[in-house]
């Protein structure tokens, strides 16, 4: 039988290698996080063969001293914490002191620093768990550190690494999390003697457009709030700039990357309603909070966190996110950003600018004397006239989304505002209204209910009657009346006023049938959101259904008031603007 024998010094850093060192933009990971933590400011790297022949990471930090540099290169020799105080508070990059041990027990490290007071710099090198003496270099103010063929002594290892471009992927990858975690700093990345990234100091805002580009600079809303001794900021992404992968989701808890379920869930809480399908938001966010709230050592990667209140952590960045992705457009008319065509067709001088305003347009709308049917029906307010509404137009402020002109082909409306032509999908966007109508009104217990002048009767099975009898309670809750009229037939009698009449029987079908499928206590709590969507649906203006231009500026001035009216309740985009510059370049104008 073998007996129990303590493991050699080498054999145990080649074991806490296949954890802390997986491949080499592990290793690039950690050495780039010490040189963050030595204080640089300009971080270079650069890479052969994915990684996995050169790794060389250079910073102009603090450097390390002479009699300290062996002890770089050992196992749990670290400056970061002397106590378990300290690992309880951790505030560094770095802090377990295996890294370096690790890459210098399954690859070729050579290790050069000067500090600030050496007149020379000073190099030790590692080779199989064997350190050279400390010898004179050159080399400026900072360190260097060399890794050559990684696992050259541990064969197996080396078969899982994957290919040069796919290793050199996965070192862009860290590199780029790094970049966007401190701004402030310098980064270069160099592959195969190729400069791949030259990045300078720069604002937040600048490095997200140079790593993710401008496009999603442009499609992402800015997060920022404060609570109590937490702090959410960044840039998310609206739902029109989604993505079919995860690949750009960036979240940093106190500067670090991390991978955790309750920040993944909050998140996706926050865009559940707004996001189309399989599709994927894009984030980079920051969450800042005091170091003894999280756990750092869960894993040797330092990638996994644990919250102390992971409960108050989810709701924070649940409100935050979903309050900064629901402004209205009348709140952030910047929405719709400003066409440099815009500007150059301004009047110049002492002459005033153009007041912008509802114009007639005799095409495709219903009779323009039109009562004001669609909005007077849910709102209860009188109708008005196209003579009317153009007449306030002149006397309130300019609307983002402008004034009707047209619909087309009964499903767009055409509309026009001071950077050119607005197309709105006229049934999404009113779906979308409807929907977050119904939320309010069901959050705040004040569902307006419209009994029926004469009951609506369908048929129905005997689970139907069933539910009908056994969840009255909920149905009044959800603004229904429906009772039985026979052993086979049901009644509406009273609806929510924000739906349609003429869909009665549909939306007393889904109710019944979400209530009998998930009881009225689910049917209320987690599935009503999804409950409320399928009855906007069914109460949103069809296609084909002629609006009057009244009715259609109804709704922009709904959509400009509504959270959220960027998109439907399934995620597809309800507007888009389309600027006279692009009109100009369709029709090579200016040519």
């Amino acid at each position: 039988m073998p007996t129990i024998q303590l493991l050699p010094d080498l054999l145990i850093n080649q074991i806490a290698a296949g954890e802390v060192i997986e491949r080499p933009a592990s290793a690039l990971k950690e050495l780039m996080e010490n040189s963050l933590d030595a204080g640089a400011t300009e971080i270079a790297v650069l890479l052969e063969g994915g990684g996995t022949k050169l790794l060389r990471v250079r910073d102009n930090g603090g450097g390390i001293a002479q009699n300290e540099l062996a002890f770089a290169l050992m196992r749990h020799a670290t400056s970061k914490i002397a106590s378990l105080n300290d690992l309880q508070r951790v505030s560094s990059m770095g802090f377990r002191g295996e890294a370096l041990a690790s890459m210098a027990a399954v690859a070729q490290v050579t290790l050069t620093s000067r500090t600030a007071g050496d007149a020379h710099a000073w190099q030790i090198q590692a080779v199989d768990g064997t350190q050279s003496d400390a010898a004179p270099a050159a080399h400026v103010h900072g360190t260097s550190v060399e890794m050559r063929e990684l696992y050259f002594n541990t064969p197996a290892r080396r078969k899982f690494l994957k290919s040069e471009a796919t290793e050199f992927a996965y070192c862009e990858e860290a590199f780029k999390r790094i970049a966007l975690s401190r701004p402030d700093v310098a980064f270069s990345l160099q592959h195969n003697n190729r400069m791949v990234w030259q990045l300078p100091a720069h604002t937040l805002q600048q490095r997200i457009a140079a790593l993710l580009g401008d496009e999603f600079a442009q499609g992402a809303v800015s997060v920022d709030r404060q609570a109590a001794n937490l702090h959410l900021y960044g840039m998310a992404s609206q739902p029109a700039y989604s993505r079919a992968s995860r690949d750009a989701q960036y979240f940093f808890v106190n500067g670090r990357f991390v991978r955790d379920k309750v920040l993944a869930h909050a998140l996706r809480q926050a865009y559940q309603d707004i996001l189309h399908h399989q599709r994927h938001p894009a984030f980079v966010l920051f969450l800042e909070l005091p170091p003894e709230q999280v756990d750092m050592n869960v894993h040797p990667a330092k990638s996994e966190v644990r919250f102390r209140e992971s409960q108050a952590i989810h709701q924070f960045v649940f409100h935050t996110l979903q309050q900064a992705l629901s402004a209205p457009l009348a709140e952030n008319s910047a929405a719709i950003p400003a066409s440099p065509q815009t500007a150059e067709r301004s009047f110049t001088g002492n002459a005033p600018a153009p007041r912008f305003q509802q114009q007639n347009m005799p095409l495709g709308a219903a009779q323009q004397q039109a009562a004001y049917r669609l909005w007077e029906a849910q709102t209860g307010q009188p109708g008005s006239s196209i003579e009317d509404q153009g007449a306030r137009c002149e006397e309130e402020t300019i609307n983002p989304l402008g004034y009707s002109l047209a619909q087309l082909s009964g499903i767009y409306i055409l509309a026009q505002n001071e950077q050119g032509l607005i197309v709105v999908d006229m049934h999404a966007a009113h779906e979308r209204i409807v929907y977050e109508k119904l939320k309010a009104a069901l959050d705040e217990q004040q569902l307006p209910i419209q009994p029926l002048l004469i009951p609506v009767s369908f048929t129905a099975d005997a689970l139907d009657i069933a539910t009908a009898e056994e969840a009255q309670e909920a149905l009044a809750r959800l603004g229904f009346d429906i009772a039985p009229l026979s052993p086979t037939t049901l009644a509406v009698r009273a609806m929510p006023s924000m739906l349609r009449q003429a869909h009665a029987e549909a939306a007393a079908r889904d109710v019944l049938h979400e209530l009998r499928e998930f009881g009225a206590t689910r049917a209320l709590t987690e599935r009503r959101n999804e409950l409320l969507a399928t009855l906007a649906c069914h109460s949103a203006v069809r296609a084909n259904q002629q609006l009057t231009i009244p009715e259609m500026n109804g709704i922009l001035r709904e959509m400009e008031r509504t959270e959220r009216a960027g998109q439907c309740n399934h995620g597809r985009p309800t507007w888009f603007q389309i600027t006279l510059n692009e009109l100009d370049a369709m029709f090579m104008r200016g040519k």
